[in-house]
């Protein structure tokens, strides 16, 4: 009770308010610039089970803006090293780690046992199947982006309220898919709309203030403005692809010996794909290229990280193709498992 009395006085939240936050359960998408913050003040407040989904590893360029880690956890699991700060800052929040990227295929069973997703991923389809997953649940979907200077901000599905895909409703033009390149961000940024994150999801277990739903919050961090926009509710369409996996790993492509494989990057993107039977077809020029191709073939699409290739499957599929995948993370985690030029 010492840890906690400055917010139990306060007359919206007292110790039933607290009590409240002993009993919620929120699941955490991506320990980035994002999750790093939203999971320090849900742990802070004493939120009393957070869940934390995320593959990847500690590298040096997280540390300007990720500060759960530092120099020496560089190379390790992200969900490891965060789960082991947070528990020294408050060891009364039940931690439960899952040190995988959320998929198709592990997302019912990770959510099962949550009440609130907070989407702190940093792809476009991470934020599909989220907010696929909230509305399937019936769960609030707390949502922040960033991009360079500016940041956006909304909750999705909160009392049956506006989706994801209300405000981007998915392209059905290939050329609209993004580039994967990281752009650049400023450090603080993400830790402002963490922290608008994390207040969204206190406000919805505490049932006190103005949730921020049905609109959508941009923040501009170079001169403080921001605008809001009201979001128009549409019917909620689950992508029918979402129980359906169409990922495949490492080991499953190279075991594809009579799969086309085709790598959809432009030309000046490396690493090079070494293998002797693929097609480079850049994604701007698939659409003409599928043509030509049985809509039966077994089909593998590859791309740097796996993003752009993830959506190009979605559009093949209401194309009518029927039997295509895409190397999950891309090429980068070919890097151990074929030699390639530099």
């Amino acid at each position: 009770m010492k840890r906690y009395e400055r917010q139990i006085a306060l007359p919206e939240i007292g110790i039933s308010g607290q009590q409240k936050l002993s009993q919620a359960k929120v699941l955490i998408i991506g320990i980035g610039g994002l999750g790093c913050t939203v999971l320090q003040n849900l742990v802070a407040a004493g939120v009393g089970k957070i869940g934390i989904v995320d593959g990847d590893v500690v590298e040096e360029t997280n540390l300007h803006r990720q500060f759960l880690y530092n120099l020496d956890v560089c190379g390790r699991k992200k969900v490891e090293v965060a789960a082991e700060v947070v528990k020294k800052q408050n060891s009364e929040v039940d931690i439960s780690v899952y040190s995988e990227y959320l998929n198709k295929l592990n997302c019912l069973e990770i959510v099962a046992d949550f009440q609130i997703i907070v989407d702190c991923s940093d792809t476009i389809p991470t934020r599909y199947l989220v907010n696929d997953l909230a509305v399937r649940k019936g769960i609030p979907m707390v949502y922040a982006s960033i991009h360079k200077f500016e940041g956006q901000l909304s909750v999705f599905n909160y009392k049956n309220g506006s989706t994801y895909r209300c405000l981007f409703p998915e392209n059905e033009r290939l050329e609209a898919i993004p580039n994967c390149n990281d752009s650049g961000v400023l450090g603080v940024l993400p830790n402002i709309l963490g922290a608008m994150q994390a207040n969204e999801v206190l406000k919805i277990i505490l049932g006190i203030g103005a949730v921020y739903y049905g609109k959508l919050l941009i923040f501009n961090s170079l001169d403080n403005s921001s605008q809001s926009i009201k979001i128009e509710k549409i019917e909620n369409i689950i992508n029918k692809s979402f129980l359906i996996h169409r990922g495949i790993t490492v080991l499953d492509f190279f075991a594809n010996k009579n799969a086309l494989i085709i790598d959809i990057r432009e030309a000046y993107e490396e690493p090079k794909l070494d293998l002797e039977t693929f097609e480079n077809v850049p994604l701007s020029e698939l659409d003409i290229f599928m043509k030509d191709v049985n809509i039966n073939q077994k089909v593998i699409l590859v791309c740097q990280h796996g993003n752009r290739s993830a959506l190009a499957v979605d559009y093949l599929i209401k194309k009518g193709f029927l039997n295509v995948f895409h190397l999950q993370n891309g090429i980068l985690s070919l890097e151990n498992s074929y030699s390639h030029d530099t």
